[in-house]
């Protein structure tokens, strides 16, 4: 095999692309810090317990592991940067209010999350710590949503549900832990037939709930038919309600975006505790973009708070989102006269980008596209349109 040949679903990311990969990230940080949301870098790589502690099989399966030399413990690299910020929240800022973070940086996967999908997502997200009201879950949602509409990426639609559905229907049902990841299993692939048979020992009408979680999808007609479908269950109840809350106020703040509802929706992380969502535009191959609350993923460091939050692939998102126009550039001559470098310097400095043409390359072009040119005119540099 060559050399330069790199691994399955690894890829370098060439100059074009590059450039719209960064004018979005840059994009979703100020977007962030315009809520309020403070930047946090944690390490690619750290202890292997710290990174998977509570956060469920799927994230263990997900993670690289190496033996650190100096030590001789476990590592790992990092696959989702949640437990990570969790982390920090715990035993670095340790606030007693709200703590607002945001992230970007890049994740590894060992395995592909689809079929072209990237093993070195370039993951952005953002979360809040502290408040348990809906209002953090509004402002997360909130954020996402804007930050999407930023990068153009066409129509978007929420999909919602809630962790405690699923959870308190397993918990009343009697099934034992085995049982219940088959359940997630079929409930994963809508597959009614395997639910029957899993839950064909369960008291009736608590099968019957399971067994028709697979149908409670669509429009906000879904709550009202799950409310008349599902057992009257206190944590079923709450997320009914919840979830209607948040609908009435995505669709108030955001009359363009469409809601839709999967309450057997499990995708993603196993940390989530309630309500969740899943933004899609019509261009991606997937959800853009997920989040929504996980109340007990600071519990492993000793500090169990209330927290909700988002995350997207910035890379994923790019190949959605609206190619924006290349930035006109001024061609300059090499030289070593200080009035020309003194030019090329003053321009710099306001903002433009300037390409000076090495000798030899006068015929070359590249993808900054110089429309103007800085030439000497009657004894001064100035600049002209090509």
């Amino acid at each position: 095999m060559s050399a330069w040949v790199l691994p399955d679903h690894i890829a370098d990311v060439l100059p074009s692309e590059a450039r719209h990969i960064e004018e979005i990230r840059r994009d979703l940080l100020d977007m962030a810090r315009c809520y309020g949301y403070e930047l946090v870098m944690p390490p690619m790589l750290e202890h292997l317990e710290s990174l998977l502690s509570g956060t469920g099989e799927a994230l263990d399966l997900q993670t690289f592991k190496l033996v650190d030399q100096l030590s001789g413990r476990m590592m790992g690299l990092r696959a989702d940067s949640t437990p990570q910020v969790a982390r920090i929240d715990a035993h670095l800022l340790n606030r007693q209010g709200v703590a607002r973070l945001c992230y970007c940086g890049p994740v590894l996967h060992t395995r592909p999350g689809g079929p072209h999908a990237s093993r070195e997502p370039l993951q952005f997200g953002a979360e809040i710590y502290g408040h348990a009201g809906l209002e953090a879950d509004l402002e997360i949602l909130t954020l996402a949503l804007d930050a999407l509409r930023a990068a153009e990426v066409g129509a978007l639609t929420v999909d919602l549900a809630d962790a405690r559905i699923v959870g308190a229907l397993l918990d009343a049902s009697g099934l034992d832990a085995a049982q219940r990841h088959r359940v997630h299993a079929a409930l994963a692939g809508k597959d009614a037939t395997e639910l029957k048979a899993i839950t064909v020992g369960c008291e009736p009408v608590m099968g019957a709930a399971i067994q028709g979680l697979v149908n409670l999808y669509g429009g906000v007609d879904v709550l009202a038919t799950a409310r008349a479908q599902l057992p009257d269950l206190p944590d079923v109840a709450l997320a009914l309600s919840q979830l209607q809350w948040l609908s009435n106020h995505i669709t108030s703040a955001f009359p363009d975006v469409a809601v839709s509802f999967d309450l057997a929706d499990l995708r993603g992380y196993a940390y989530y505790t309630g309500a969740r969502f899943s933004i899609y535009a019509p261009n991606a191959r997937d959800a853009l973009a997920r989040g929504g609350r996980y109340d007990a993923v600071g519990s492993v460091f000793g500090r169990k708070r209330p927290a909700v939050g988002f995350s997207l692939d910035v890379k994923e998102l790019a190949t959605a989102a609206k190619v924006r126009p290349l930035r006109a550039a001024i061609r300059a001559p090499w030289g070593e006269d200080a009035q020309l470098r003194a030019a090329i310097a003053h321009l710099r400095q306001q903002g433009e980008t300037v390409v000076c043409v090495l000798p030899g390359h006068e015929s070359e072009v590249d993808e900054f596209q110089c429309d103007r040119e800085l030439k000497s005119v009657a004894g001064h540099w100035a600049v002209i349109a090509i």
